[in-house]
Parts: structure tokens; sequence; C-alpha cells
């Protein structure tokens, strides 16, 4: 005789009816989350030393998008520019006369840096955590800061004798901004060597990354003993993290980058679901699990080196943006990597503005701010967890 349903469960609740309800609710997380990245970005250009209305703020940002897009339109689309001249022109300039450049000239393109940073550290971090199945996994779990620290001590030590002797052509903010880059990128080189010698096992990737790491910081300690006391403070300011290398020329740099890396990992997403049920059924189901756990690390460490070497080091993103999302909507990754990806965009930007209007006008390296919430945030996990794990 067949079981009776439980009183507790409606009868008309079906597998369809509660997936339509998740998916509801995910969707509606990413809306929110966007909501708020924008109200965020919109406050941020606001508030600082000299403080700008929120209409002032938009004008300097509409008016001079507006004349850029009438001058594109008539020189290259004569006939559709007659069509919205007018209207174009028609928007006024912002009251504050400033407003136009310090809005358009220095805060909007640090908010842009400070979103993109923010969102590839975390969309990097939840990537990592699906491959390796380690809560605690990071851009920085496998020796990536380490290393473009690393690189960028050593071009703020050696960075204006080799670039005036080689006559590179390029600035020492440049020189650092390449050497943070490339030797982060060598780290997950040097780690998928010796993956291939040992294995692609979540164990070994992972102490393959501590061991990296660690011998990197070997030679940031050797550098920091050794320089001056002006290039020493250099490398310790690198380290703490912040948007001072703001500007479009960085921020047209990474956007495209940026997007690119995003498109490649969220295209991982069903494969991610796939391989949290564990490698064995993850094989069963036709996934070359070792190419795929490498082809993942090496986008993910490529798209958080490229923004590490415009901030420096900027801890915790990685990992909070991830946990705080699945409290939400679970492990699905089809919708956690976008919301990572907008929570840790959000995360740092308002960490951001915090950091350059607490102390205004001095301004606090924005990683100190982000080792503080990161460790109330995981303090408030353990506290919680009560045994159940973070995962």
């Amino acid at each position: 005789m067949a079981q009776d349903i439980p009183a507790s469960i409606p009868r008309t609740v079906t597998v369809h009816s509660l997936y339509r309800a998740g998916s509801s609710r995910r969707i509606a997380l990413i809306v929110a989350l966007t909501v708020i990245v924008i109200l965020a970005a919109i406050l941020s250009a606001c508030i600082g030393t000299v403080t700008i209305t929120p209409g002032d703020t938009i004008l300097a940002i509409v008016h001079p998008s507006a004349g850029a897009v009438d001058t594109f339109l008539t020189q290259y689309f004569p006939a559709g520019a007659s069509m919205v001249s007018g209207i174009l022109v028609a928007i006024p300039a912002p009251a504050d006369p400033q407003a136009e450049l310090i809005v358009m000239g220095f805060r909007l393109p640090r908010i842009f840096l400070a979103l993109l940073t923010g969102a590839s550290l975390a969309v990097a971090g939840v990537v990592m955590q699906g491959l390796l199945r380690n809560p605690l996994a990071s851009p920085f779990t496998l020796g990536l800061s380490s290393a473009a620290s690393f690189g960028a001590a050593i071009a703020i030590v050696i960075g204006p004798a080799v670039v005036s002797t080689l006559a590179l052509g390029i600035g020492d903010d440049a020189f650092i901004i390449v050497m943070a880059f490339l030797f982060g990128w060598l780290s997950m080189l040097l780690v998928y060597g010796i993956s291939r010698a040992r294995g692609t096992s979540q164990s070994t990737l992972i102490l393959a990354g501590v061991v990296i790491g660690y011998l990197f910081q070997a030679g940031v300690m050797a550098l920091k003993y050794m320089t001056n006391n002006d290039k020493l403070r250099d490398i310790v300011v690198w380290l703490m993290g912040g948007m001072w290398g703001a500007s479009w020329n960085a921020v047209l740099i990474l956007l495209p980058l940026c997007l690119v890396t995003f498109i490649l990992l969220e295209r991982m997403a069903w494969d991610l679901n796939v391989l949290s049920a564990g490698d064995d059924v993850a094989k069963n189901l036709g996934i070359n699990v070792e190419r795929f756990r490498l082809t993942g690390l090496m986008v993910a460490t490529f798209a958080a080196s490229c923004c590490l070497a415009f901030t420096g080091i900027i801890g915790f993103i990685g990992l909070m943006a991830p946990h705080i999302c699945r409290m939400f909507i679970g492990n699905d990754h089809r919708y956690l990597i976008p919301c990572s990806a907008l929570m840790g965009a959000a995360i740092l930007l308002i960490s951001d503005t915090a950091a350059r209007t607490i102390m205004s006008p001095v301004e606090i390296p924005v990683g100190i701010i982000m080792y503080i919430i990161g460790g109330i945030f995981f303090l408030f996990l353990i506290l919680r967890g009560s045994g159940r794990g973070l995962y």
C-alpha cells in the first residue's frame, strides 16, 4: 500500500514549482544587487573631500557623454546626428563648475576600477572554491598574492634603474603594474607545472599554491630588508592595496579582459555544478576533470591578477562574496557566479568609499578596511556555524 503524503507538504507542490520558486528568488537577488551597486556608485561619486549633489553628479556624467555622442554622430553618421543633436545639446552642464572635473576625472574611474576589481576577485574566488571543493579557496590560495607582491617589490626596488637603462619607454608605475601581473600569472604556471608532475587533485593544487606563496613571500621579505626607507614605504603601501592607480586607461584595459573572463567562467557553471558531486561523477558524465580544473584555475587567476596589478593586494573579497551569496541562493553556479560578482563589486566599492571619506582628506588603504570586515565576517561564520561547516 502506498504511503500517505505527510500533511506538512502541500499536495500541489511539484518539482517544477519548487525549481521556479528557487529561480525567482535567485533572479530577485541579482536584481537587488544590481540596484545596490548602482546606488553605491552614485553615492560614491557624490561624496568625498568635495561634496557634490546627486543632480550635479548625474549632469557631470551625462553632459560630457552627450557631447561625445554628438561629436561621434556628426562625424560618422551626419544623417542621424541631425535628428538627435538638438536633444543632446540641450542637456545642461552641472551648476558646480568643478563637478565635471571631479566626477569624470577622478571619481568615476576609481568607481569603475573598484567595481571591476571586486567582481573579478569574487568570481575568481567562487570558481576556485567550486573547482577545488574547498570553502576557503580564493585567488590567494595558489600563491597569487605573494607572487604579485614579489613582482611589484622588484619593480619598486630596481624599476627606475631598469626602465632608464633599457629605455623601455614606460613609467615606473606602469612597470610595477606589468611586473605584478607577470609574477601573478607565473604563480599559476608554476602550480600547473607541479600539478602536471604530481596530479591535479585538490590537495596537490592547494599545497603547491601554499608552497609557492611562501617562496615568493620570502623574496618580498628579503627585498624589504635590503631596500632603503623610501622604497620600503612604497612596498608597504602597495601591499596594503588601494585604488590609487585608477584612471580611464586602466579601466579601458581591464574592462574587455574582465568581460571575456566572466563569460568564460560563466560558461563553466554547469560543469562546476556537476563537479560538486565529486570527481568520479563528473568523469562518468563526460567531463575531463583534470583539464577542466586546470583551465578554470588559469582563467580565474588571469582575471584576479589583471586587477590586482593595478590595485595592490586586496584580501577577503574572493572569500566573503561567495559565502554571503550561498546563504541566500545555495550553490548553483549559474546564479552564484553573477551574484558573487555583484556582491564583490558592491563590497569593494562601499569599502573604498569609506576608506577615502572616513578621515578625509587623508585616505586609508582599502586593504585595511577589507581585513577588518573580512575578519569580523568570518568570526561571525565560525560562531554561527556550530559545527555545521562553512560551505
